[in-house]
Formats: C-alpha cells, structure tokens, sequence
C-alpha cells in the first residue's frame, strides 16, 4: 500500500486508480457497484476530506440524483462493509480507503485544522493480537485514529 500524505497531488488519478481498483474487487468478488454506490466513491476520492453524509447527499442533489438520507447511508455502509472507504469515528464522517479491497489495519491521521485525512499503516496487530488473545478476545478489525497537524496548518500556525 503506498500511503497518500498531505502533499499536493493531481486527485484525477486517485478517482482513476481508485475507482477501476474498485470495479476490478466487484468484478471478481460477484459485487455490484451500482452508480449511485460508484458516484459516492468519487465523492470520496475527490479530495482526501472525510465527509459526511449529509455533505454527501448534497452533492448526489446536485448531480440531480435527489437521494434520501438510506440512499446514501447504504452506498456507504457497502463501500465501508467492502473495504472501498473508511469510517472516521472522531469525525463522524467517511473516507476512501488507498488501499480498496485489501486487507489491513488503516491508520487514518486527521488535520484538526483543515480536516485533511491521510490514510497509512503501521504494523500494531502483534501486540493488539497479544494483549486481546490474553484476555480471549479474538480481534478481527481496527482501524486507528490520529489527530494532529498536516505540514500546511503547522505552517500557517507558525
């Protein structure tokens, strides 16, 4: 997985890569990726800004789609149930996974100041796996969150 920082990049190919990465899981996992589910992955992927769904539904009003509050919440529980996006817990929002359809444990770093959120990896599994296995606890998922600075707002703090 290559990590998407908070450098500026053309976000043309990350929609692009993204969405064919996507296409390419429902393809050979039997999975439909309908168009309002594909149009919130965009969504997701325009600007590396976890969103919320309301933010979500209008822009899918926009786009003259006219989407009630389950039409959205049911693209992002599919993307979120396949691995396509993330759930921002701090932020009550979402964001799309850099690594979609694959397993890992993400790491999202969250901007306090722009709301910016990168996603990355860091190997915690053997020590969270060691220290649930030593209660009984069988971990099957996580997903850590950092909040802190990107390099802009530290400089802008400055």
């Amino acid at each position: 997985m290559t990590p998407i920082g908070f450098e500026t990049h053309d976000h043309s190919d990350c929609i692009d890569a993204g969405i064919a990465a996507v296409r390419a899981h429902c393809v050979a996992d039997g999975l439909q990726l309908t168009p309002v589910r594909r149009r919130v992955l965009e969504i997701l992927l325009t600007g590396h800004k976890a969103m919320g769904a309301y933010d979500i539904m209008d822009i899918l009003r926009a786009d003259g789609l006219n989407p009630q509050p389950p039409t959205a919440y049911r693209a992002l529980d599919f993307l979120v149930a396949h691995g396509f996006a993330h759930r921002v817990e701090r932020l009550n929002a979402f964001v799309a996974c850099t690594a979609p359809g694959q397993r890992h444990a993400p790491v999202l770093l969250i901007c306090r100041g722009c709301e910016a959120v990168a996603e990355t990896q860091v190997d915690t599994t053997h020590a969270l796996g060691q220290a649930a296995s030593g209660v009984g606890f069988a971990v099957e998922s996580t997903v850590l969150e950092a909040e802190g600075l990107c390099p802009r707002c530290q400089i802008d703090l400055a």
